[in-house]
């Protein structure tokens, strides 16, 4: 019996201690941020689009970063939904249990695992065989492919929560297997959904590596599919690499926006969840 209770301490504080040091490193990284990019974050940052002399300490914004963020992650996010929805309802509804289904999920999460970089480079290939530039088309290609292996696994393994009396009663009243899987499964599945976006969301627009070579870059807000596009994360790379502390600080400011829209979203995306909750069955 005491070595139970001892037992049982032990793990409550290991436990206690992962807890504190996950939390912990999330607020250091925060706090260094803060601390770091507050001074030189200003409403001209914000409004303004970068100049020539922008990443030398020069005068202007990140105007055209961020908004050209928000085009590549909203599309991109777009397209791996429409892609990734109808494959993870396959997987279960139409092929579950069978070897073809666990063949797929075993390279879903192969994918998963691989480098983001390997995908900027896989584009890159894609873009010298087709003679084409560096743009958002590129840029948003590339994040799909990235944030793909996530959404479907996402909502794979949301969707296998799902109990079977569920599938059952539908079929019981004379619904076909798409119906149940459209109209019934999906709207049990609707809060898990948001969570796998949300997911997907943080991976692609977060990431730099991919796009380093298929995005491109550029002082101005794209006008079409064909035109480069800037990022935050490049912005803040680009502001890190150069040796003028001003440019330096302005990257711990994007940091700062990136976090804002990144915690913006998460909290509309729990304010769905909750009122989705609503059409789950317990």
């Amino acid at each position: 019996m005491k070595n139970r209770r001892l037992e049982e301490r032990i793990f409550n504080a290991l436990m206690l201690a992962s807890t504190f040091i996950v939390v912990g490193s999330l607020l250091v990284v925060i706090g260094v941020v803060i601390v770091k990019g507050a001074p030189a974050l200003s409403l001209s940052m914000i409004t303004k689009t970068s100049s020539g002399g922008f990443y030398l300490g020069g005068a202007g914004g990140i105007l055209n970063a961020i908004v050209g963020s928000l085009y590549l992650i909203s599309a991109s996010i777009s397209l791996a939904f429409v892609i990734g929805l109808p494959v993870a309802l396959y997987l279960n509804e139409y092929a579950a249990r069978s070897k073809l289904a666990d063949f797929i999920r075993l390279c879903l999460d192969v994918l998963y695992g691989v480098p983001s970089i390997v995908y900027g480079a896989f584009a890159f290939t894609l873009m010298l065989i087709l003679g084409a530039r560096a743009s958002l088309l590129w840029g948003i290609i590339t994040i799909t492919l990235l944030i793909i292996p996530i959404m479907i696994r996402g909502i794979d393994e949301v969707i296998r929560t799902v109990p079977s009396k569920l599938r059952e009663a539908s079929y019981s009243l004379g619904a076909t297997r798409f119906q149940t899987a459209f109209n019934v499964i999906i709207r049990q599945i609707l809060p898990g959904i948001v969570t796998t976006v949300l997911l997907a969301l943080g991976r692609g627009i977060g990431d730099a590596a991919s796009v380093l070579l298929t995005a491109g870059y550029s002082d101005s807000i794209p006008t079409s599919l064909n035109s480069p596009v800037a990022t935050l994360p490049l912005a803040i790379f680009f502001q890190l690499s150069t040796p003028y502390p001003e440019a330096q600080q302005r990257a711990y400011a994007s940091a700062i926006i990136l976090l804002g829209i990144i915690v913006t979203l998460s909290l509309s995306a729990r304010f769905c969840t909750s009122r989705f909750s609503k059409f789950m069955i317990r």
